[in-house]
């Protein structure tokens, strides 16, 4: 009876010993499909590193590793600029709704993500932050040209110089190429948040000059967009 029942214990262990033969891949070692994947890590290295850069700064794009900017743009537009992407722009649409690789739980993820990781409030404690698309501020006007013009060449030509065409301090803001690739809102958003990791300062001009007002700033990019120049052989 014993040599019987050593017989059966042997047997079970050799049966489940196969599951660990040699590459023979375990359960738990699945790779997963690419809408499973959950980890903001893996997401972001995948679908946003490329033009936000790998640290969420120094890429083409915008860094989202900025706490001013993260400071100026609320949550659900977060999510809406990775679901839905920006018309007209290099930003592309991310739901799979939209054409997209990443269903709404990753979405979600790296939205949320983005501000555990980067936000810090106390950063603009002091301030009040300047409306993200400039609506309902008491009177403002849709921003002129000329007041443009001049609120340029008082905070923005020192780096950019008076034309715009750009420095060694600071790029050409208004080349066509460029205008023609960012939408006004980015333009907006660039003036009040700047680009921390290229040294470029936000609406608070780096204590240099007292912060640009709501109007400034409306100003400012009325007259960036104006700025800009049909592109050949790109559709209006």
């Amino acid at each position: 009876m014993s040599r019987a029942i050593a017989a059966a214990f042997a047997a079970m262990l050799a049966l489940a010993g196969c599951d660990a033969l040699p590459g023979r891949p375990r359960p738990d070692a699945r790779e997963l499909v690419p809408t499973e994947v959950m980890a903001f890590e893996t997401l972001y290295a995948r679908n946003c590193a490329g033009c936000h850069g790998q640290t969420g700064r120094l890429g083409a794009a915008r860094a989202l590793n900025d706490p001013v900017y993260l400071a100026v743009v609320s949550p659900e537009r977060i999510r809406q600029v990775i679901a839905s992407g920006i018309p007209g722009t290099a930003q592309p649409a991310f739901a799979l709704s939209a054409g997209g690789p990443l269903t709404d739980q990753q979405i979600d993820v790296l939205a949320q993500g983005i501000r555990d990781r980067w936000q810090l409030p106390s950063v603009v404690a002091d301030y009040r932050v300047p409306a993200y698309d400039g609506a309902g501020t008491s009177g403002r006007d849709p921003g002129s040209v000329d007041r443009g013009r001049t609120v340029f060449a008082t905070a923005c030509a020192r780096c950019h110089q008076e034309d715009g065409h750009g420095s060694p301090k600071g790029g050409n803001v208004t080349d066509p190429s460029y205008l023609a690739l960012v939408s006004d809102q980015h333009l907006r958003t660039t003036v009040i948040a700047g680009r921390s990791d290229l040294g470029m300062p936000d609406w608070r001009l780096g204590g240099a000059a007292p912060p640009l007002t709501p109007q400034q700033i409306s100003d400012v990019v009325t007259w960036l967009v104006a700025q800009r120049r049909p592109v050949p052989g790109r559709l209006p």
